[in-house]
């Protein structure tokens, strides 16, 4: 099985460009309409144009509406996630919490997205 999250965005070019600096890898797919970055053996990460999927779900709310409202959380464990939530506020993400241990046992950083998503970094203590 493979696995493909999609998250939607209003600008594939510039996401493409916040996710490529915040992973530190080049998509292995970018074609007008998605881009997407392989994560891990069978598991990647899409960007789809917001109008892209209004098309397919015409009858449920619209995706542009929702810009700026935090919409899906992308965690992910990494070997530094120091490094990653560095990259992600360089590349114009908002730290919402630094780097710190968690009660569930990760040490995780959590920024905002220029769509609203929130990428957070992690590692097992």
């Amino acid at each position: 099985m493979n696995t493909n999250l999609i998250l939607y965005v209003k600008d594939q070019s510039k996401s493409r460009e916040f996710y490529a600096i915040t992973l530190g890898i080049a998509p292995e797919l970018d074609v007008p309409g998605m881009t997407r970055f392989p994560l891990s053996s069978g598991c990647a990460l899409g960007l789809m144009p917001e109008k892209g999927i209004k098309r397919l779900l015409p009858d449920l709310p619209d995706p542009e509406k929702g810009g700026g409202i935090p919409r899906a959380e992308l965690y992910l464990t990494v070997p530094d996630p120091a490094l990653y939530h560095a990259r992600a506020l360089a590349a114009g993400a908002r730290e919402l919490s630094p780097l710190e241990t968690r009660g569930w046992g990760d040490r995780a950083a959590y920024s905002l997205d220029p769509d609203g998503h929130v990428p957070a970094f992690a590692r097992p203590v």
